[in-house]
């Protein structure tokens, strides 16, 4: 239990054999939009430069071991067979134009209280192609139906004509892209990514409570933050009280670490809330300096969800270019481990079939998805006239064993004696002082020495003795009596009768 489940990233095999390959041929953009920015179309420059602070982790807190990682190799790209077929175009002069938005891009889908789909897109153009008039980013696209067979774009934020959905001039080729949109009871919210694109200022995030017709601002992070390794950032909703963050910098030229923060879902809009998971002296641990989960390298756009009890992280790699997956149990799971997946792979435009897609990028996950009926929002540019979000089910996702229960972090004070029950006399091992985590919890006799008490009993894997013992609350080094709660205060389920 002291120790997390993910081991230090050090030992590992060398770097990928593949790295330096192949890259995206249509950037983020393929060059700044023409008549805005005076460039031509085409090619594939990105727009604008790098930033200067958004540069690879070897800087800063818990630099060795971001290092050590990008000197690790990826998790093997798993052989089994992975086919996938394009449902439709969900974007297009055809899909959107009659909302004013033929040109778009991103699409991230999310399910709407009421049980429609939203789909946040990034830049959007009307007129006969990218670089039109009327640019807007972003903007919100509607299907009434949120069944994955019958998922069209029938509305828009605005009715007939899409709008901006935050403030956003434009001034000096700005923009604001998305880079998440997720729902937690009645209430969405999406983060933004603000500036000229890839040389982001700064990062914003904002709330609806009417189904994304409306949005209210919460907060910023700088774009240097974490060297800029907190700009595109990713959220898992899960069933502990807590989303999980998964982060990079937003820039595909720069490498970046992949980081882990976890914030309770009643502190969304707050900063300081969110915790970081990081490598500090010779274990994994909350509230450590963030170092990178898994090899550093360049990102395209990433999407992070709990999933059929697991969790599915999606993304696009820059070498070699491919949209991949990774399928895993826990948040702090080991991914310089955990097999990469292949979903899409780029080919030239006139010769798509299956789950071959020229200039691929996006990759974000529908709501109802699951392993064994996965589908995605996949976009595409190569020219003015070939930019838009499709629909994509992928078939043969390997979603690896069966899950594991949730796991609550705690801090005990004293080595504790273990029981294979609450009501057993017979101590079976051990649960040294330190950190780590438990199962749940369960009513049962009282342990406790003078006024300190405690009657819930945890279940818990002890550093000695077999799996699935259980300890006495009583040793938590924080709370009071009869309390028992997580390292961030959150109260621990009860376990299932």
């Amino acid at each position: 239990m002291s120790s997390s489940p993910v081991p230090e990233p050090a030992g590992a095999p060398g770097p990928d054999a593949t790295a330096g390959a192949a890259r995206a041929s249509h950037g983020r953009f393929p060059a700044v939009i023409a008549g805005l920015f005076g460039a031509a179309l085409g090619g594939s420059g990105l727009v604008g430069g790098t930033r200067a602070d958004a540069a690879t982790p070897g800087t800063g807190p818990g630099a060795a071991v971001a290092a050590a990682a990008m000197r690790a190799g990826t998790g093997a790209v798993t052989p089994n067979v992975i086919t996938g077929a394009k449902i439709a175009n969900l974007t297009g002069p055809a899909e959107t134009g009659p909302f004013a938005a033929p040109w778009t891009d991103l699409g991230i889908p999310a399910r709407c209280p009421d049980g429609s789909l939203l789909f946040v897109c990034g830049d959007t153009f009307d007129g006969s192609g990218v670089g039109g008039p009327d640019w807007r980013a972003p903007v919100g696209l509607r299907s009434s139906s949120g069944n994955l067979s019958s998922v069209r774009i029938d509305g828009a934020v605005g009715g007939s004509h899409a709008v901006g959905l935050v403030p956003e001039g434009h001034a000096g080729g700005t923009t604001a892209i998305p880079s998440d949109v997720f729902t937690v009871g009645n209430t969405m919210y999406m983060h933004l990514m603000r500036g000229v694109i890839y040389q982001t200022d700064h990062s914003d995030f904002w709330r609806s409570t009417d189904n994304g017709e409306t949005w209210q601002y919460l907060c910023q992070w700088p774009g240097n933050q974490y060297n800029g390794q907190f700009q595109q950032k990713t959220y898992a909703v899960a069933d502990d009280g807590y989303c999980y963050v998964l982060s990079t910098a937003f820039n595909r030229d720069v490498v970046s670490g992949l980081l882990l923060h976890r914030v309770p879902q009643s502190q969304l809009g707050t900063p300081s809330a969110y915790q970081p998971w990081g490598y500090a002296n010779g274990a994994w641990n909350w509230g450590n300096a963030p170092t990178t989960i898994t090899t550093a390298r360049r990102w395209g756009e990433i999407c992070f969800r709990a999933l059929g009890g697991k969790y599915a992280f999606t993304w696009l790699n820059m070498d070699v270019l491919s949209m991949r997956a990774q399928i895993f149990s826990l948040p702090t799971s080991n991914l310089f481990t955990t097999p990469e997946q292949t979903m899409i792979v780029p080919t030239t435009p006139g010769h798509e079939s299956g789950n071959a897609v020229a200039s691929p990028y996006g990759g974000f996950v529908f709501p109802g998805s699951s392993f064994a009926d996965f589908h995605i929002a996949v976009s595409q540019w190569y020219d003015d006239q070939d930019y838009r979000v499709m629909h994509y089910r992928i078939n043969g996702l390997d979603s690896g064993p069966a899950a594991q229960p949730a796991t609550y972090w705690v801090g005990t004070f004293a080595d504790a004696p273990v029981y294979a029950s609450p009501t057993s006399t017979v101590r079976t091992g051990t649960l040294n002082k330190g950190t780590g985590y438990v199962y749940g919890k369960v009513w049962g006799p009282q342990v406790g020495s003078g006024t300190s008490y405690n009657h819930w009993w945890l279940k818990t894997d002890p550093d000695v003795g077999p799996a699935g013992q259980y300890v006495s609350a009583y040793y938590l080094s924080r709370w009071g009596n009869d309390e028992a709660k997580d390292n961030n205060g959150v109260d621990i389920p009860d376990l299932p009768a």
